[in-house]
């Protein structure tokens, strides 16, 4: 692992599936994160969206589902703006913890695509999956 890799564990009082819906499914990713055009699907991109002043849809997000190991294992590739086009890898592992669920993010490659200004960047990213991953715990826990 390399050693800037943003690494986030979360639980949850849900199943592996039900979490698992939460990350793949297009209209449940827009109730904690960014809307998306499509279900996620291994070997297809994906772009999630924003929505603008004016209500149109901005790319926010786009990468491509590299493994689906359901409810297990995803990993995508994840480009934003500051990348310039460059990838990074999230890694998203579902483990059964305590009778509920218990979720690990890796985003790998940051350091890498974002240059000179990494540590700025990580710093935001790393600031931005734990708001994320506190509206998941709210949005997945029943």
């Amino acid at each position: 692992m390399r050693t800037t890799t943003i690494t986030k564990s979360v639980f949850f009082n849900a199943s592996r599936e039900t979490v698992w819906a939460f990350l793949t499914d297009k209209d449940k990713l827009g109730e904690w994160y960014h809307p998306a055009e499509t279900d996620f699907a291994v070997g297809e991109n994906y772009c999630l969206y924003r929505q603008d002043e004016t209500g149109t849809k901005v790319p926010q997000i786009t990468g491509r589902v590299i493994e689906m190991d359901a409810p297990a294992r995803l990993v995508t590739t994840f480009i934003i703006g500051p990348f310039q086009g460059k990838e990074t890898t999230l890694i998203w592992e579902l483990q059964s913890a305590a009778g509920g669920t218990r979720l690990s993010l890796h985003h790998e490659g940051v350091a890498e695509a974002a240059g000179e200004g990494a540590m700025q960047l990580l710093m935001a990213l790393d600031e931005g999956w734990d708001k994320h991953l506190g509206d998941l715990r709210k949005t997945a826990n029943p």
